[in-house]
């Protein structure tokens, strides 16, 4: 897994886009009072809270430090686990992920994860960057390396699945798939594209010096400026999410 140095006060500024559309896969989740759920990147435990509020029995999980700090601030039990090592045998009646799954390059290893801790017909549910999500950026982001041979390879950080893909991964993993969907979501950076690039680039850059990672900046933005900007839109980032509900038999 890409290590990405998230800073909790940082993305609750600049990334709080990211759980306020999470409307739909909470709606597919449909939480019930008393149910033990475990949310997979929970992140700063703003989504978490929601489901603790419902009356949920939650437990958060990140790989990110400062993330689940600011989750346990909110009074929520979170550790520090990446979501390749879930080993929580038999415990929750549903498993839940928002915006974080195309961060676990090893898909499989998440899933078979998720199946062991589920209980007998649990449902594991979630969204995330699917099959053609931020392609414009990652053109733009590789084309930067290619023409900066200093900067060295670009590495792809994520895993942006088809449907028929994540779909035989589920069903390989003993889940039965009771709905999967690509969906288009064009989203707002009301911060701009540097900070976006900042954020969640990081560990695409975090090997760049500091002159290395202006210029990225810099000519990534002269990039995508025609593609992703307008006057009256400002930047809008071409995002695509999968989203899914799946039933361990």
């Amino acid at each position: 897994m890409n290590q990405q140095n998230w800073n909790a006060n940082e993305y609750k500024e600049h990334a709080s886009f990211v759980p306020s559309l999470a409307t739909d896969v909470m709606g597919l989740l449909n939480p019930q009072k008393n149910e033990k759920i475990l949310d997979v990147g929970c992140g700063d435990g703003e989504l978490t809270l929601k489901l603790q509020k419902i009356g949920c029995n939650v437990i958060g999980i990140d790989s990110s430090p400062s993330m689940v700090e600011s989750t346990k601030k909110r009074g929520i039990e979170a550790y520090v686990i990446d979501g390749h090592n879930i080993n929580f045998p038999n415990e929750f009646n549903a498993v839940f992920s928002n915006a974080a799954l195309h961060w676990l390059t090893s898909p499989d290893k998440v899933i078979q994860g998720v199946y062991l801790a589920l209980k007998p017909k649990g449902r594991f549910v979630g969204e995330f960057g699917g099959n053609g999500n931020i392609a414009a950026l990652l053109k733009a982001m590789a084309e930067v390396f290619i023409e900066n041979k200093d900067f060295g390879e670009f590495k792809n950080p994520w895993f942006f699945p088809t449907i028929e893909e994540y779909k035989i991964l589920l069903e390989k993993g003993k889940f039965r798939v009771n709905y999967i969907e690509l969906i288009p979501r064009p989203t707002q950076l009301k911060s701009g594209i540097e900070k976006w690039l900042e954020i969640f680039a990081e560990g695409i850059t975090n090997h760049l010096n500091r002159e290395q990672k202006k210029k990225f900046l810099i000519n990534v933005r002269e990039k995508l400026t025609s593609v992703l900007f307008t006057e009256k839109g400002g930047w809008v980032a071409d995002y695509v999410r999968l989203r899914f509900e799946a039933i361990k038999v």
